[in-house]
């Protein structure tokens, strides 16, 4: 796999915050300790050239990022541990890392046809496959820009013990407006901690920080599968047929998946297979967080049922399973799982341990496309490889805001080749 240093840098520097913070220190919450683990999120977006000089955007950029870093200053910190073995962010003004990369032999329409994913997006992004514990002596955040022949992307790279998805997007969209111009803030954001995800028991690390919890040398494929406004509602149709309880459009993609996952590993009928579904927990809790409650406030749903089950029953019944996962997750859950964490505190075993496990991360309901930095919306949206095993999916709003669904999917070679023969599955992927 292509290392993202293999791309020239044409410059590269610290961004402090314009103004000073007065945030002090964040502590680490029950959400936000088991990332500790797991890779800093990588998520950016892909634009047509801008109508100005790429000189003239890296200097934009660098400006809206210092204005950014003052409205979230735990993104120009640095993680901290004190002597109990509490960990913090110290929102100290240290700065975060910008760089101008050149790969002027790319071009916008090779980057983006819905096949397997180019190696080229992987080295969009810096702090590659850093693990988020480094946030003691690393940026917990660094953005790229990289020049196109005919394009650019803008990678953004955060520590995922500091930031969800819901809290990304939200620094992401505000970076965006700032660069434009809009210096007005459209939505605040809150810094607090005061909830039931603030706990008193100590996570207890082994020396120089844990590892990720899954092989990154496994050899995958990764591939972009669209769905449709109306692939996606005749879905919805299919699984609601006579269903006295409506299951949404996601929680049917999401059994579609899991058929046509379990079917392609050429599973045996007793194995034990797992969904894994990430949820929002701000709404879940009561009383609730804020919408816009910065930092970690995620939980994972597993569904189980034997190959048997998943690929004897059909469509409707996985599906069923799922809604039914979901909806029991609620204010009391959640603080079950609080409890359950402070009982046996540890890091988040993310990966697919077992050959039968299926990852659900990311939303189609993220502002993905909200981001004009002064010249239009993105015309795609990519990550890196950073926390990418068998098995994990991640779902991404379709560019055209028409509730199209596009899910990122990585798998073992043979079942992503399996997958695409799958009729069941491939009837509702898009082939635009």
């Amino acid at each position: 796999m292509t290392s993202s240093s293999s791309l020239p840098l044409v410059s590269q520097c610290t961004v402090f915050p314009d103004r000073a913070s007065t945030l002090g220190y964040l502590k680490l919450s029950v959400s936000d300790l088991p990332m500790l683990s797991c890779h800093y999120i990588q998520k950016g977006c892909l634009f047509t050239h801008p109508p100005f000089p790429v000189s003239e955007l890296v200097s934009r950029l660098k400006r809206a990022l210092s204005a950014a870093l003052s409205q979230f200053p735990p993104l120009a910190g640095r993680l901290s541990t004190d002597s109990q073995g509490y960990v913090y962010i110290a929102c100290n003004d240290a700065g975060a890392e910008f760089s101008h990369a050149y790969a002027g032999d790319l071009h916008v329409q090779n980057l983006i046809g819905f096949c397997d994913v180019p190696e080229d997006f992987k080295q969009f992004f810096p702090s590659d496959l850093t693990v988020s514990y480094d946030g003691h002596f690393r940026p917990i955040l660094a953005v790229r820009v990289t020049e196109l022949a005919d394009g650019v992307f803008i990678g953004c790279v955060v520590n995922h013990a500091v930031v969800d998805g819901t809290s990304f997007w939200n620094f992401f969209n505000r970076f965006a407006e700032l660069s434009r111009g809009m210096r007005r803030i459209s939505r605040a954001t809150d810094f607090s901690r005061a909830s039931i995800l603030l706990s008193p028991v100590v996570l207890r690390l082994p020396e120089g920080g844990p590892s990720v919890t899954f092989s990154t040398d496994s050899p995958v494929r990764e591939r972009i599968f669209r769905f449709t406004r109306e692939s996606m509602q005749h879905l919805k149709s299919v699984v609601n047929a006579h269903s006295p309880v409506e299951i949404s459009s996601f929680q049917s993609l999401c059994a579609l998946l899991w058929r046509g996952i379990t079917r392609a590993r050429k599973l045996p009928k007793a194995k034990m297979t797992t969904f894994r579904m990430a949820v929002n927990c701000r709404h879940r809790l009561e009383p609730r967080l804020e919408p816009l409650y910065f930092g970690n406030a995620i939980q994972s749903i597993p569904t189980q049922a034997t190959a048997k089950e998943v690929m004897g029953r059909d469509l409707r019944w996985c599906a069923k399973q799922l809604n039914t996962s979901v909806l029991a997750h609620d204010n009391a859950t959640v603080r079950r799982y609080v409890e359950g964490w402070e009982r046996d505190p540890r890091v988040f075993p993310l990966g697919n341990f077992d050959g039968a496990m299926i990852t659900m991360g990311s939303s189609p309901r993220f502002p993905m496309y909200e981001n004009d930095f002064g010249w239009g919306r993105p015309i795609a949206v990519r990550s890196g490889r950073a926390n990418k095993f068998d098995g994990k999916i991640s779902a991404f709003p379709g560019p055209n805001g028409d509730e199209t669904v596009e899910l990122e999917v990585v798998l073992a070679p043979n079942t992503m080749s399996r997958l695409l023969s799958d009729q069941e599955f491939m009837q509702y992927v898009s082939d635009d």
